[in-house]
């Protein structure tokens, strides 16, 4: 008896892990191939509330992974790319994307010799990885093995799952003889399953492999898959662990979307299923796997459209309900940590570039703080040098962490034409970081102005201005255009500013020579053109990065 007992478990377990293996081959896969696609679809998602909710299901049902595509939105949240009515928009349509998992294996799974199909999906994708080292076609080929292995695991699980004895059926009916307390019952057991294995795609086609096999009800089957829906949200949930508040928000607002549609498919459970029952073609005893596909799609599609005219009133709700914690809120910017790391290389690049975009914001501010500093200097001159070096060390924080984000993207599956842009990323970090050094250096330069008590007088604060406006212009330009590929005519803009400020610095300087020789004070003046030589250096810091942003793709 103990030794059948531990072979089936083996065989449900090495089935349930080939399945799995498959799956995340696939969906690894399957998110390298789409590469640009998925940048456009962010771009897509950002648009308003229901293309959010559209590019969730299209993302979603392509990756087949509603786990990876909810990470990414805690991720990109977590960056900044998303904001939690969006991420709530994707979360929704990929709740609906998930569903095509179920009805391939409906449709598919048990209707024709999956074997037949799968052994030479697994052939075929395994040459597709020799004909190409990197690209699209080692991808594919890739995902193609994972659908092959995706439904040999199914194969076996059926094979696996032992044919229910007499005695089992009247545990189990009378186990489902409780009304709405044994609907709860197996509710919390699909979740439990489900935060078990990470998948809901899984432990959906476990569930639909059990109905086909006879062992349980439509009836049971359905709650089971109701809290398949509950038990997804884990991943999400530990994800967010350790992120920013909107982040860990856009967590819980998977968890709460998915409870909530629980709620209402148990409250109205009978009716729900006798509407799965309506609009799915012959009864569930002749077509139960396509009954529990059509009830998992209806669920989910139901749950949004009852949700989405009040998403804005749900993001709220979910503001109030996850505050930052006093020391996120005290202290926001005491340490950078970069983006949570995907699967996808694009994705990885979208965030890094948005992070980016974040520094040259930075490194902006730090200079018009500059210039507002040398026009009216501040009242408390030690707070505000240390408000420089807080800035600075926040700058340095950024580019250690971001070269290690971007060092560990090139680990992956990269193609050639992305391990460029990377260097070419990398690049520019390096110069932002290179624009803040310079801008703690010209705070440093007012510093020792007034220590040791000299003055420009007005007719060099006139001679600076136009010059330091000039830089920060530049810098704006920088810091708009950090996160995508800039134009041959942008680039040449970014000429003209560094050749104009190459100009300015000469005519200063020989200004402060002129100065110099008609007997001006010897300090100041190369206090001045120490100053003139730092705003100059952020110039060509600048087009030194417009030059790397030409080159990206």
């Amino acid at each position: 008896m103990i030794p059948t007992i531990l072979l089936t478990s083996f065989n449900l377990i090495g089935s349930l892990g080939l399945f799995l293996y498959g799956m995340k081959i696939l969906s690894d896969g399957l998110q390298r191939a789409a590469g640009d696609n998925l940048k456009r679809a962010l771009g897509y998602m950002t648009r308003n509330s229901f293309s959010a909710v559209l590019t969730g299901f299209v993302v979603t049902g392509i990756i087949q992974s509603s786990s990876a595509s909810t990470v990414m939105v805690v991720s990109f949240v977590n960056a900044g790319l998303l904001t939690l009515v969006q991420a709530i928009g994707v979360i929704m349509g990929a709740n609906i994307g998930t569903t095509v998992t179920a009805w391939i294996v409906s449709l598919v799974g048990f209707k024709f010799d999956i074997a037949a199909m799968a052994i030479p999906c697994v052939g075929i994708g395994f040459i597709m990885t020799f004909a190409q080292r990197k690209g699209r076609t080692r991808d594919y080929g890739e995902a193609l093995i994972g659908f092959g292995l995706l439904f040999l695991g199914l194969k076996y699980l059926s094979h696996a799952i032992p044919a229910p004895d007499a005695a089992t059926l009247r545990f189990l009916e009378r186990l489902g003889g409780y009304g709405a307390l044994s609907t709860i019952a197996f509710a919390a057991a699909g979740a439990l399953l489900t935060m078990l294995i990470h998948s809901s795609s899984a432990s959906t086609a476990i569930v639909i492999t059990l109905a086909v096999e006879g062992v349980i009800g439509f009836p049971m089957a359905a709650a089971l898959v109701l809290g398949c829906n509950i038990g997804t949200t884990i991943d999400a949930l530990l994800s967010s662990i350790g992120t920013k508040v909107n982040a860990r928000r856009a967590a819980m607002a998977h968890l709460l979307f998915n409870v909530l549609g629980t709620i209402w498919a148990i409250l109205f459970f009978k009716p729900f299923l006798a509407l799965v029952d309506l609009v799915t073609p012959g009864a569930p005893e002749l077509a139960i796997a396509t009954h529990i596909a059509m009830l998992h799609t209806l669920f989910n599609t139901i749950n949004t459209v009852l949700l989405f005219p009040f998403i804005s009133l749900f993001a709220r709700g979910i503001e109030r309900l996850v505050k930052p914690g006093r020391a996120e809120a005290a202290a926001a910017r005491i340490a950078y940590v970069a983006a949570p790391l995907v699967s996808s290389p694009e994705l990885n690049l979208i965030a890094a570039r948005k992070e980016i975009a974040d520094m040259a914001g930075l490194a902006r501010s730090m200079f018009a703080r500059f210039r507002a500093n040398l026009k009216t200097p501040p009242a408390d001159l030690a707070a505000e040098l240390e408000w420089f070096r807080t800035e600075e060390g926040y700058a340095d924080q950024m580019q250690e962490e971001l070269a290690r984000f971007l060092l560990e993207v090139t680990r992956q599956n990269v193609s050639d034409g992305t391990q460029a842009d990377i260097g070419r990323m990398l690049r520019v970090v390096d110069e932002l970081e290179n624009i803040t050094d310079a801008c703690m250096s010209l705070a440093l330069v007012l510093d020792r102005r007034e220590h040791k008590g000299l003055k420009f007088d007005a007719d060099e604060l006139d001679e600076l201005a136009p010059y330091t406006l000039l830089a920060e212009n530049f810098l704006r330009f920088v810091e708009e255009n950090a996160a995508r590929p800039i134009s041959a005519d942008e680039l040449a803009l970014a000429a003209d500013y560094e050749q104009k400020l190459d100009d300015f610095r000469s005519s200063l300087k020989k200004k402060a020579r002129k100065r110099l020789k008609a007997g001006a004070d010897v300090k100041t003046e190369l206090l001045f053109i120490d100053l003139v030589r730092h705003v100059e250096k952020i110039g060509d810091y600048g087009l030194s990065i417009a030059e790397s942003l030409r080159e990206l793709r």
